[in-house]
Parts: structure tokens; C-alpha cells; sequence
């Protein structure tokens, strides 16, 4: 028998013994369809800033598949996996090039979906003989994201390929050290004529201490990330003059009797002012930031029920950066965005969400609105309570014609949408 064959009958019967139930399966999905009442279909804008519900215009899918793969004397170790996909919906046949024909002996493609490896890694737990519960980790993974929910936003995310050891025991609470990539490839670090080649290495160097208790029903978490730059060889001049940054992020959480509360200060240099400024999670590091930038922005966001019948979703943001680039003293952003929800039953629900942002250039500013009502059919009461589906209309405004082609300064948008999370 060839060595390859007998490697895979090896792996076979590894497999045939282990129950199929015992790999976890989980995942995240959006998908739907809608339009907009002046025709063509509807859009994503803004959904950071003025809210997700009826503003989602995308397909959106995660597949994640896991194992535990070793477990002896309190020592595991488990493989984690997940492919994610994005498209616009626009028909049933999905790929990264669809639509492909020959046109004057060139061949175009209209790529209208897109595929990633969003998840690949090992965790180990048990090897550190004084922190049993700490687990050492390495690969590609979600790396303690921390996002809003009813905004899709992400204030404090670097994952990507990387290492580290989370859960220490230290003290009253845990210590997490992580190394993660975070490279640019993109935007204005480049110096004029010089193409999408060159760019920065950025390693992310990550440090939090969580658990520290507080009072009753309080934590607070603190945490540090330090970006590292490090050109390549053909980065641009712009590129090699990048500066290394440092975010700091606090977060206080106050548990309610019927909900929950977090608010939330980050403060960066250089390259992390463009994260206070635009909504950005840490992992985007803005390395044509100029020397000198910096930023900070206060978050306040929670879920809290409002008797029986009524839960109530809020986030507050503001935010500032400095100097980022030349020309430019100041920028400030403030939003607001709240969910009500309405419970008729287990199983039915009429939610409305309202939203503004506002942003202000040196004096110049402009704000952004939108209105949602949707009727909603889920898996649950709970706020959280998925599989949902909602039949929604989304009133949006902005100071500018951003809307069908520059033409109208508002928008009005219907539709279906599933959500689910397992």
C-alpha cells in the first residue's frame, strides 16, 4: 500500500471513531432582499453611525466548525475553524466571478461574491500548571471582539493570524497577551505613482487585565495595544516614515436587574487617532496618520428592559482626533442610535430604531438620520432571542445628496431580512 493511502486510511478510521455529533457547529447569518421606493435596490449607509436595522443591503454568512481533538489529565486542546461569505444577493448563483464573457477579445467578470478564511487556530488549556483555566492559543482567530450590536460596530477588535495566552490568573482578575498581524496594503501611505505593492507590516501587541471588580454588579477591564511598524522593502517613502502608535481602552460594565450597561474610553497616538475619528476597531492601523496624531472617543451602549413587554437597545458615541493629516486641526464625531422593542408575545415583535450622527471638519459639519419600524417574527422574547425575521421600512436622510446617484438627500427603503446566530 502507498504511504499516502495508508496516511489516509489512518485519518478515516480516526474519524469513524469519534461520534459526528461530537464537532461544534456555529455560525452567524443576514441574508434578505429590499428596495428602495425610487427604484433600484436598497443600501448600506452609514450603519456605524445611525444603526443596522433596515440599513443592511448585504448577505453575510460565518461557518464555523470546531473540535476537541485532546484531552487527558485536565489538559485540552481544540481546533477551531470558520469560513465567512459576503455578496449583494443579486442572484442564485453566487461565485468570485460570475457574469464572465468575451467583449472585443477581452474578458470581463463581475465578481459579485466574496469567500475568507476568517477562522483557523489551535487552543490549548491545562499547560500552565499555575493557571489551569488559561489557554494558549495560536493561528488565526476572533481575538476578544467587542462590538455593538445594534450598529455592527466594533470598538476593539485586532483579530487576525497571531499567538498568545489568554486567562491568566492575576490577582482579583485575568491577564491576556496576545500578538496578532495587522498589515496595511491600502490608501494614501503610498507616495504618488507608486502602486498597492507596498505597504507597512503592523504587529499588534496586545495586553488586557479583565475582571477587576469594582462594586456590586461592576467590572472594569483595562487593556493596551502597542502598533509596531515595520516597512517592506519597496514601501514608499511615505511608508517608511509611518510611526509606531498606542491605543489605551477602558471599559467599565455595570450589570442591571434587567439588562446590562458599558461605557467605554479609548485614547491613541499616531496612527490610532483615524480609529477614534472614524468608527474604526484597532485593527485598521492609520499609518499616513500624521506625526504628532491623536484621538480619543467615549462610548456608552447597553440593553435594558423596560418591563415586561418593552426592552430597549441604546448607543452613544463621541469621538475626536487631532492632526491626522495636514490641513487638518480637528475632527469630531457624535452619534446617537436606539432600539425599542415591543414584545406582543413569545414569538412576535414590533421594533423601531432611530439614529443621528454628526460630524464636524474643522467648523464644516454635516448629519446623517434614519428611521426604522419592523415587524418581527423570532425564536424567543429576548432581545437577543434569534432566528428573527422582520418586515421593515427605513426612512434615511443626510445634509448631503447621497442618495440614488447624488440625486436626493433622502431615501425611503423596504424589505425582508433573516438574522441568526448558533
Amino acid at each position: 500500500m502507498k504511504k499516502v493511502s495508508v496516511i489516509a486510511a489512518a485519518v478515516a478510521a480516526s474519524l469513524a471513531g469519534s461520534a459526528v455529533a461530537s464537532v461544534d457547529f456555529h455560525g452567524y447569518m443576514r441574508a434578505g432582499v429590499g428596495m428602495s421606493a425610487d427604484g433600484g435596490q436598497q443600501i448600506t449607509y452609514e450603519k456605524n453611525k445611525i444603526g443596522r436595522l433596515g440599513n443592511e443591503g448585504d448577505i453575510y454568512g460565518e461557518i464555523g466548525l470546531g473540535k476537541e481533538v485532546y484531552n487527558n489529565n485536565g489538559k485540552t486542546m481544540y481546533v477551531d475553524s470558520m469560513l465567512a461569505m459576503t455578496s449583494n444577493g443579486s442572484n442564485d448563483w453566487e461565485s468570485t466571478a460570475t457574469n464572465c464573457g468575451l467583449d472585443d477579445d477581452a474578458v470581463s467578470c463581475v465578481d459579485d461574491a466574496q469567500f475568507a478564511l476568517r477562522q483557523f487556530n489551535v487552543q490549548a488549556k491545562g499547560f500552565i500548571a499555575s493557571s489551569p483555566e488559561a489557554t494558549i492559543w495560536a493561528g488565526k482567530r476572533y481575538y476578544q471582539r467587542r462590538d455593538i450590536h445594534i450598529s455592527d460596530f466594533y470598538y476593539w477588535n485586532i483579530s487576525g493570524a497571531g499567538a498568545g495566552v489568554e486567562g491568566i490568573d492575576a490577582g482579583p482578575g485575568t491577564l491576556s497577551l496576545a500578538w496578532v498581524r495587522n498589515d496595511r496594503k491600502d490608501g494614501p501611505i503610498f507616495d504618488e505613482g507608486q502602486g498597492a505593492s507596498q505597504g507597512v507590516n503592523v504587529n499588534t501587541f496586545d495586553a488586557r487585565y479583565a475582571g477587576l471588580g469594582l462594586w456590586e454588579g461592576g467590572s472594569l477591564e483595562l487593556g493596551v495595544n502597542y502598533a509596531m511598524i515595520h516597512d517592506t522593502d519597496d514601501a514608499s517613502q511615505g511608508a517608511k516614515d509611518a510611526k509606531d502608535g498606542v491605543m489605551f481602552t477602558a471599559e467599565l460594565t455595570q450589570g442591571l436587574s434587567s439588562g446590562f450597561n458599558k461605557t467605554v474610553f479609548q485614547y491613541g497616538t499616531e496612527g490610532y487617532s483615524k480609529t477614534m475619528a472614524f468608527y474604526g476597531d484597532g485593527s485598521w492601523y492609520g499609518a499616513e496618520a500624521n506625526d504628532g496624531a491623536d484621538g480619543y472617543r467615549l462610548i456608552n451602549w447597553g440593553v435594558v428592559g423596560l418591563g415586561e413587554s418593552w426592552e430597549l437597545g441604546h448607543q452613544l458615541v463621541y469621538g475626536v482626533g487631532n492632526d491626522m493629516w495636514d490641513g487638518m486641526d480637528k475632527w469630531e464625531t457624535m452619534s446617537a442610535v436606539v432600539r425599542p422593542v415591543y414584545k406582543w408575545n413569545e414569538n412576535m415583535k414590533t421594533l423601531f430604531e432611530a439614529g443621528y450622527a454628526v460630524d464636524d471638519v474643522d467648523g464644516d459639519d454635516k448629519a446623517v438620520s434614519k428611521f426604522t419600524i419592523a415587524q418581527a417574527w423570532t425564536a424567543g422574547s429576548s432581545f437577543w432571542a434569534r432566528p428573527e425575521i422582520r418586515v421593515y421600512g427605513s426612512y434615511l436622510a443626510s445634509d448631503d445628496n447621497d442618495f440614488n446617484g447624488g440625486r436626493d438627500d433622502n431615501q425611503f427603503q423596504f424589505g425582508v431580512q433573516a438574522e441568526a446566530w448558533w
